[in-house]
Protein backbone atom coordinates (compact mmCIF):
# COMPACT_ATOMS: atom_id res chain seq x y z
CA UNK A 1 0.00 0.00 0.00
CA UNK A 2 1.43 3.39 -0.96
CA UNK A 3 1.66 6.26 1.50
CA UNK A 4 -1.14 8.08 -0.34
CA UNK A 5 -3.36 5.01 -0.11
CA UNK A 6 -2.52 4.55 3.59
CA UNK A 7 -3.54 8.14 4.27
CA UNK A 8 -6.74 7.71 2.24
CA UNK A 9 -7.51 4.44 4.07
CA UNK A 10 -7.00 5.99 7.51
CA UNK A 11 -9.03 9.13 6.78
CA UNK A 12 -11.84 7.20 5.08
CA UNK A 13 -11.98 4.77 8.03
CA UNK A 14 -12.18 7.62 10.54
CA UNK A 15 -14.77 9.70 8.67
CA UNK A 16 -17.19 6.77 8.42
CA UNK A 17 -16.56 5.80 12.04
CA UNK A 18 -16.98 9.39 13.26
CA UNK A 19 -20.37 9.73 11.59
CA UNK A 20 -21.54 6.44 13.11
CA UNK A 21 -20.15 7.07 16.62
CA UNK A 22 -21.40 10.67 16.99
CA UNK A 23 -24.87 9.64 15.88
CA UNK A 24 -25.05 6.64 18.22
CA UNK A 25 -23.40 8.42 21.18
CA UNK A 26 -25.69 11.42 20.85
CA UNK A 27 -28.77 9.19 20.93
CA UNK A 28 -27.44 6.99 23.75
CA UNK A 29 -26.17 9.72 26.09
CA UNK A 30 -28.42 12.68 25.28
CA UNK A 31 -25.23 14.75 25.22
CA UNK A 32 -24.84 17.63 22.82
CA UNK A 33 -23.63 16.40 19.47
CA UNK A 34 -21.30 19.45 19.44
CA UNK A 35 -19.41 18.25 22.53
CA UNK A 36 -19.30 14.72 21.21
CA UNK A 37 -18.05 16.00 17.87
CA UNK A 38 -15.11 17.79 19.53
CA UNK A 39 -14.13 14.66 21.46
CA UNK A 40 -14.72 12.52 18.38
CA UNK A 41 -12.60 14.67 16.08
CA UNK A 42 -9.72 14.79 18.56
CA UNK A 43 -9.85 11.02 19.06
CA UNK A 44 -10.09 10.58 15.29
CA UNK A 45 -6.92 12.62 14.76
CA UNK A 46 -5.16 10.45 17.32
CA UNK A 47 -6.58 7.33 15.71
CA UNK A 48 -5.51 8.35 12.20
CA UNK A 49 -1.97 8.78 13.43
CA UNK A 50 -2.07 5.46 15.32
CA UNK A 51 -3.71 3.74 12.32
CA UNK A 52 -0.93 4.79 9.96
CA UNK A 53 1.88 3.78 12.33
CA UNK A 54 0.24 0.51 13.37
CA UNK A 55 -0.53 -0.63 9.82
CA UNK A 56 2.98 0.12 8.54
CA UNK A 57 4.37 -2.06 11.34
CA UNK A 58 1.72 -4.76 10.82
CA UNK A 59 2.41 -4.96 7.08
CA UNK A 60 6.15 -5.30 7.74
CA UNK A 61 5.51 -8.16 10.17
CA UNK A 62 2.78 -10.01 8.25
CA UNK A 63 3.35 -9.05 4.63
CA UNK A 64 1.80 -6.44 2.42
CA UNK A 65 -0.42 -8.86 0.47
CA UNK A 66 -3.58 -8.02 2.42
CA UNK A 67 -6.13 -9.71 0.16
CA UNK A 68 -5.00 -13.18 1.32
CA UNK A 69 -5.28 -12.52 5.06
CA UNK A 70 -7.67 -14.90 6.75
CA UNK A 71 -10.16 -14.32 9.55
CA UNK A 72 -7.71 -15.24 12.35
CA UNK A 73 -5.10 -12.70 11.24
CA UNK A 74 -7.78 -10.05 10.67
CA UNK A 75 -9.15 -10.58 14.19
CA UNK A 76 -5.61 -10.35 15.63
CA UNK A 77 -5.04 -7.16 13.61
CA UNK A 78 -8.23 -5.57 14.92
CA UNK A 79 -7.78 -6.58 18.57
CA UNK A 80 -4.16 -5.39 18.72
CA UNK A 81 -5.01 -2.12 16.99
CA UNK A 82 -7.83 -1.38 19.43
CA UNK A 83 -5.81 -2.42 22.50
CA UNK A 84 -3.06 -0.01 21.51
CA UNK A 85 -5.57 2.75 20.93
CA UNK A 86 -7.14 2.23 24.37
CA UNK A 87 -3.76 3.03 25.92
CA UNK A 88 -3.76 6.30 23.97
CA UNK A 89 -7.43 7.27 24.27
CA UNK A 90 -8.35 6.56 27.92
CA UNK A 91 -6.32 9.49 29.33
CA UNK A 92 -7.74 11.80 26.64
CA UNK A 93 -11.34 10.83 27.40
CA UNK A 94 -10.79 11.17 31.15
CA UNK A 95 -9.22 14.61 30.77
CA UNK A 96 -11.78 16.02 28.33
CA UNK A 97 -14.84 14.71 30.17
CA UNK A 98 -13.37 15.37 33.63
CA UNK A 99 -13.86 11.78 34.78
CA UNK A 100 -11.68 9.13 36.37
CA UNK A 101 -9.42 6.91 34.33
CA UNK A 102 -11.60 3.96 35.37
CA UNK A 103 -14.78 5.66 34.08
CA UNK A 104 -12.98 6.58 30.86
CA UNK A 105 -11.80 2.98 30.55
CA UNK A 106 -15.39 1.73 30.88
CA UNK A 107 -16.52 4.15 28.16
CA UNK A 108 -13.60 3.11 25.97
CA UNK A 109 -14.36 -0.59 26.44
CA UNK A 110 -17.88 0.03 25.16
CA UNK A 111 -16.45 1.88 22.18
CA UNK A 112 -13.87 -0.86 21.72
CA UNK A 113 -16.51 -3.54 21.22
CA UNK A 114 -18.30 -1.51 18.55
CA UNK A 115 -15.10 -0.39 16.84
CA UNK A 116 -13.62 -3.88 16.93
CA UNK A 117 -16.36 -5.22 14.66
CA UNK A 118 -16.32 -2.07 12.55
CA UNK A 119 -12.54 -2.35 12.07
CA UNK A 120 -12.76 -5.98 11.03
CA UNK A 121 -15.57 -5.36 8.53
CA UNK A 122 -14.19 -2.08 7.20
CA UNK A 123 -10.73 -3.47 6.47
CA UNK A 124 -12.05 -6.65 4.92
CA UNK A 125 -14.45 -4.75 2.64
CA UNK A 126 -11.75 -2.17 1.87
CA UNK A 127 -9.28 -4.88 0.87
CA UNK A 128 -11.85 -6.56 -1.37
CA UNK A 129 -13.16 -3.40 -3.00
CA UNK A 130 -10.03 -1.19 -2.80
CA UNK A 131 -11.88 2.13 -3.19
CA UNK A 132 -8.65 4.15 -3.44
CA UNK A 133 -7.66 2.30 -6.58
CA UNK A 134 -11.18 2.24 -7.99
CA UNK A 135 -12.04 5.88 -7.24
CA UNK A 136 -8.69 7.35 -8.27
CA UNK A 137 -7.95 5.16 -11.29
CA UNK A 138 -4.77 3.61 -9.88
CA UNK A 139 -3.65 0.54 -11.83
CA UNK A 140 -4.06 -2.68 -9.82
CA UNK A 141 -0.89 -4.73 -9.62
Amino acid sequence: MTSKERIFHAVFFEVVLLVIMISVASLATQESSGDLTIVGIFLSLLAVTWNYIYNVIFDKLFGAERIHRGLKLRVQHSVCFEAGFIVISVPVIAWFLGISLFAALMIDIGLFVVVLFYTLLFNWIYDLYQPYKNWFGVQKA
